[in-house]
């Protein structure tokens, strides 16, 4: 079959195919240690679903308008505003279908053949495919993990080209956890700004911020509006992965654009979600501290936990639930790189991770710690099992 070449110029998503893997496993009755899920294990708080119950038993099940009601676009200006002091407008927000959604229509909507992108690495899985996919072309600016794997501004300048378009800014990031301090996020920026690049600041875990770090979005630098696209979603924030609801924040042309290629694609976003969604922005928010101490408890325990295992090596990060440790030391006999390894993981130790190879960062590993204390402490233990064997193989 002669598919479509901007079909054949992407991949399947590695953390899917990860997971697909592992659920074959675990419907076996298979005992996982899973830190391959990308997503809160806390519920959606109950307000938020009582909302959603609301809206069906009113009937609120109709089509909406493309780009959302307006009650959601305007509560997530406000909460934005709120929360981060921007200062943006209805018409200069779009309700999408989960934050990649808002990825894909900012990308199609501006991106072609010939422009680049600068892509800090490691990255998410979806940021190089979705570039692919529009002709443009990804080119990664690797970040030094001694510096925690923070993105600088001299990175940046030292990478844009003639034909860089667009920079994507993801802090704190999947899936290092890296966090990029505040005075440096502007430093960056103004480079962007004098060569009329684009940043796109993905602030998927904008909330999960540890120790005396606190949220942060480039919006509220003054004057920024025209220069950035601001990519949110509520997945991570209020524990809604599968209700997919994301949004973004740019100037109104570009809005009205994203608009008409979601009108001919997906239209408007589940209209029961969109009104949890506008619940969840307006209502308490203590369901985020919550998770915020749970999930820097179970991170300052698995860091430690895997640098306590010779030959493993972990930053520490500094939001979001991710550990990124690498595993360098421990590749060879046989196991050629981190895709090898995770797969050998999962058949013998019946561990999911998702190989740093999908990330861009070749001899590291994500470790997703959305999950139990007791659950990170079997992982580590078939970890350092497996490790010992290994050397002991030598």
């Amino acid at each position: 079959m002669q598919l479509a070449a901007r079909v054949n110029r992407i991949s399947i998503s590695p953390t899917a195919a990860v997971l697909a893997a592992a659920e074959k496993l675990r419907a076996q009755g298979v005992d996982l240690a899973d830190f391959g899920p990308g997503e809160p294990d806390f519920p959606t708080p109950e307000h938020i679903q009582r909302a959603a119950i609301r809206a069906m038993q009113e009937g609120r099940t109709k089509y909406t308008p493309t780009g959302g009601i307006g009650p959601l676009r305007d509560a997530i200006c406000k909460w934005h505003a709120a929360q981060f002091g921007s200062s943006y407008t209805v018409p200069e927000c779009v309700v999408t279908v989960g934050g990649k959604h808002a990825l894909f229509n900012a990308f199609c909507s501006l991106l072609e053949k010939g422009d680049e992108v600068l892509i800090p690495a490691p990255y998410w899985v979806t940021y190089p495919d979705i570039v692919l996919f529009t002709g443009a072309t990804p080119v990664t600016v690797m970040t030094d993990p001694s510096d925690g794997f923070r993105l600088r501004a001299d990175m940046v300048a030292r990478a844009i080209t003639p034909r860089t378009k667009m920079l994507i800014v993801n802090s704190p990031s999947n899936p290092s956890g890296a966090v990029i301090p505040d005075d440096e996020f502007e430093k960056i920026y103004e480079v962007c700004r004098a060569k009329n690049v684009w940043v796109l600041t993905d602030e998927c875990y904008s909330h999960f911020v540890y120790g005396k770090g606190k949220p942060y979005s480039l919006a509220s630098v003054p004057g920024s509006k025209p220069n950035i696209i601001v990519a949110g979603s509520l997945s991570k924030t209020f524990a809604m992965t599968g209700w997919r609801i994301g949004y973004a924040l740019a100037p109104e042309p570009l809005i009205s654009a994203m608009v008409k290629l979601q009108s001919q694609s997906t239209s408007n976003p589940t209209s029961i979600a969109q009104y949890a969604a506008l619940e969840a922005l307006t209502g308490p928010m203590d369901s985020v501290a919550a998770m915020l101490a749970e999930y820097a408890r179970r991170g300052d325990r698995i860091v430690s936990g895997l640098r306590a295992i010779p030959g493993v090596t972990c930053v520490e990060p500094g939001g979001a639930f991710y550990a990124f440790p690498s595993v360098a030391a421990h590749l060879g006999n046989g196991v050629a790189d981190t895709t090898a390894l995770a797969k050998v993981l999962l058949e013998k130790q019946h561990l999911v991770c998702v190989p740093g190879d999908a990330f861009g960062t070749p001899g590291y590993i994500r470790l997703s710690y959305a999950t139990s204390i007791d659950r990170i402490e079997e992982g580590l233990r078939r970890l350092e099992k497996f490790f010992a064997m290994a050397e002991a193989a030598r």
